[in-house]
């Protein structure tokens, strides 16, 4: 036997609420909010509308994510070698689900230097050029947020 939760049911023009205080059925528009959502909350949902001998039955996968949190920026390794700095850079973020990364630049005319599109970027520049500012990215599905970084000279400060 297969067991379902209901809702709210709405039947002569009434709905009935069975979880008070946990949701909100809005019965100008149908729609079903869920109040204080957590992680529990992402499951598989299903609507049915009964006219008569025939029942029409939609289901709505529902997914829940995490914002993501500030990101930082880690430096693995830095070397200096022929009047260059190489360095490599991790970014990185505590919380947040399903989270993508992308490197980018404020600047259009290092775009190339900065471009990445995971956590991790090596960043090669001359060292007269401390000026090049990159910027991490992480996103996700409910949220975006970004960082920079601003190389200073070759060192291990």
């Amino acid at each position: 036997p297969h067991k379902k939760q209901v809702l709210v049911k709405y039947s002569g023009g009434k709905p009935t609420n069975h979880f008070q205080g946990q949701i909100h059925f809005h019965s100008s528009d149908f729609s079903l909010e869920i109040l204080n959502t957590s992680r529990q909350d992402g499951q598989l949902y299903e609507y049915s509308v009964s006219r008569g001998p025939e029942e029409e039955v939609q289901q709505i996968q529902l997914k829940v994510y995490e914002p993501v949190s500030h990101p930082s920026i880690q430096i693995l390794s830095r070397e200096l070698a022929n009047g260059s700095c190489s360095i490599t850079l991790n970014c990185t973020v505590e919380r947040g689900d399903d989270v993508s990364y992308s490197w980018g630049s404020q600047d259009s005319r290092t775009s190339g230097l900065c471009s990445g599109n995971s956590s991790f970027l090596h960043l090669s520049y001359p060292l007269w050029n401390t000026s090049t500012v990159c910027v991490c990215t992480a996103t996700n599905p409910v949220s975006s947020r970004a960082v920079t970084f601003h190389p200073a000279e070759c060192s291990h400060e």
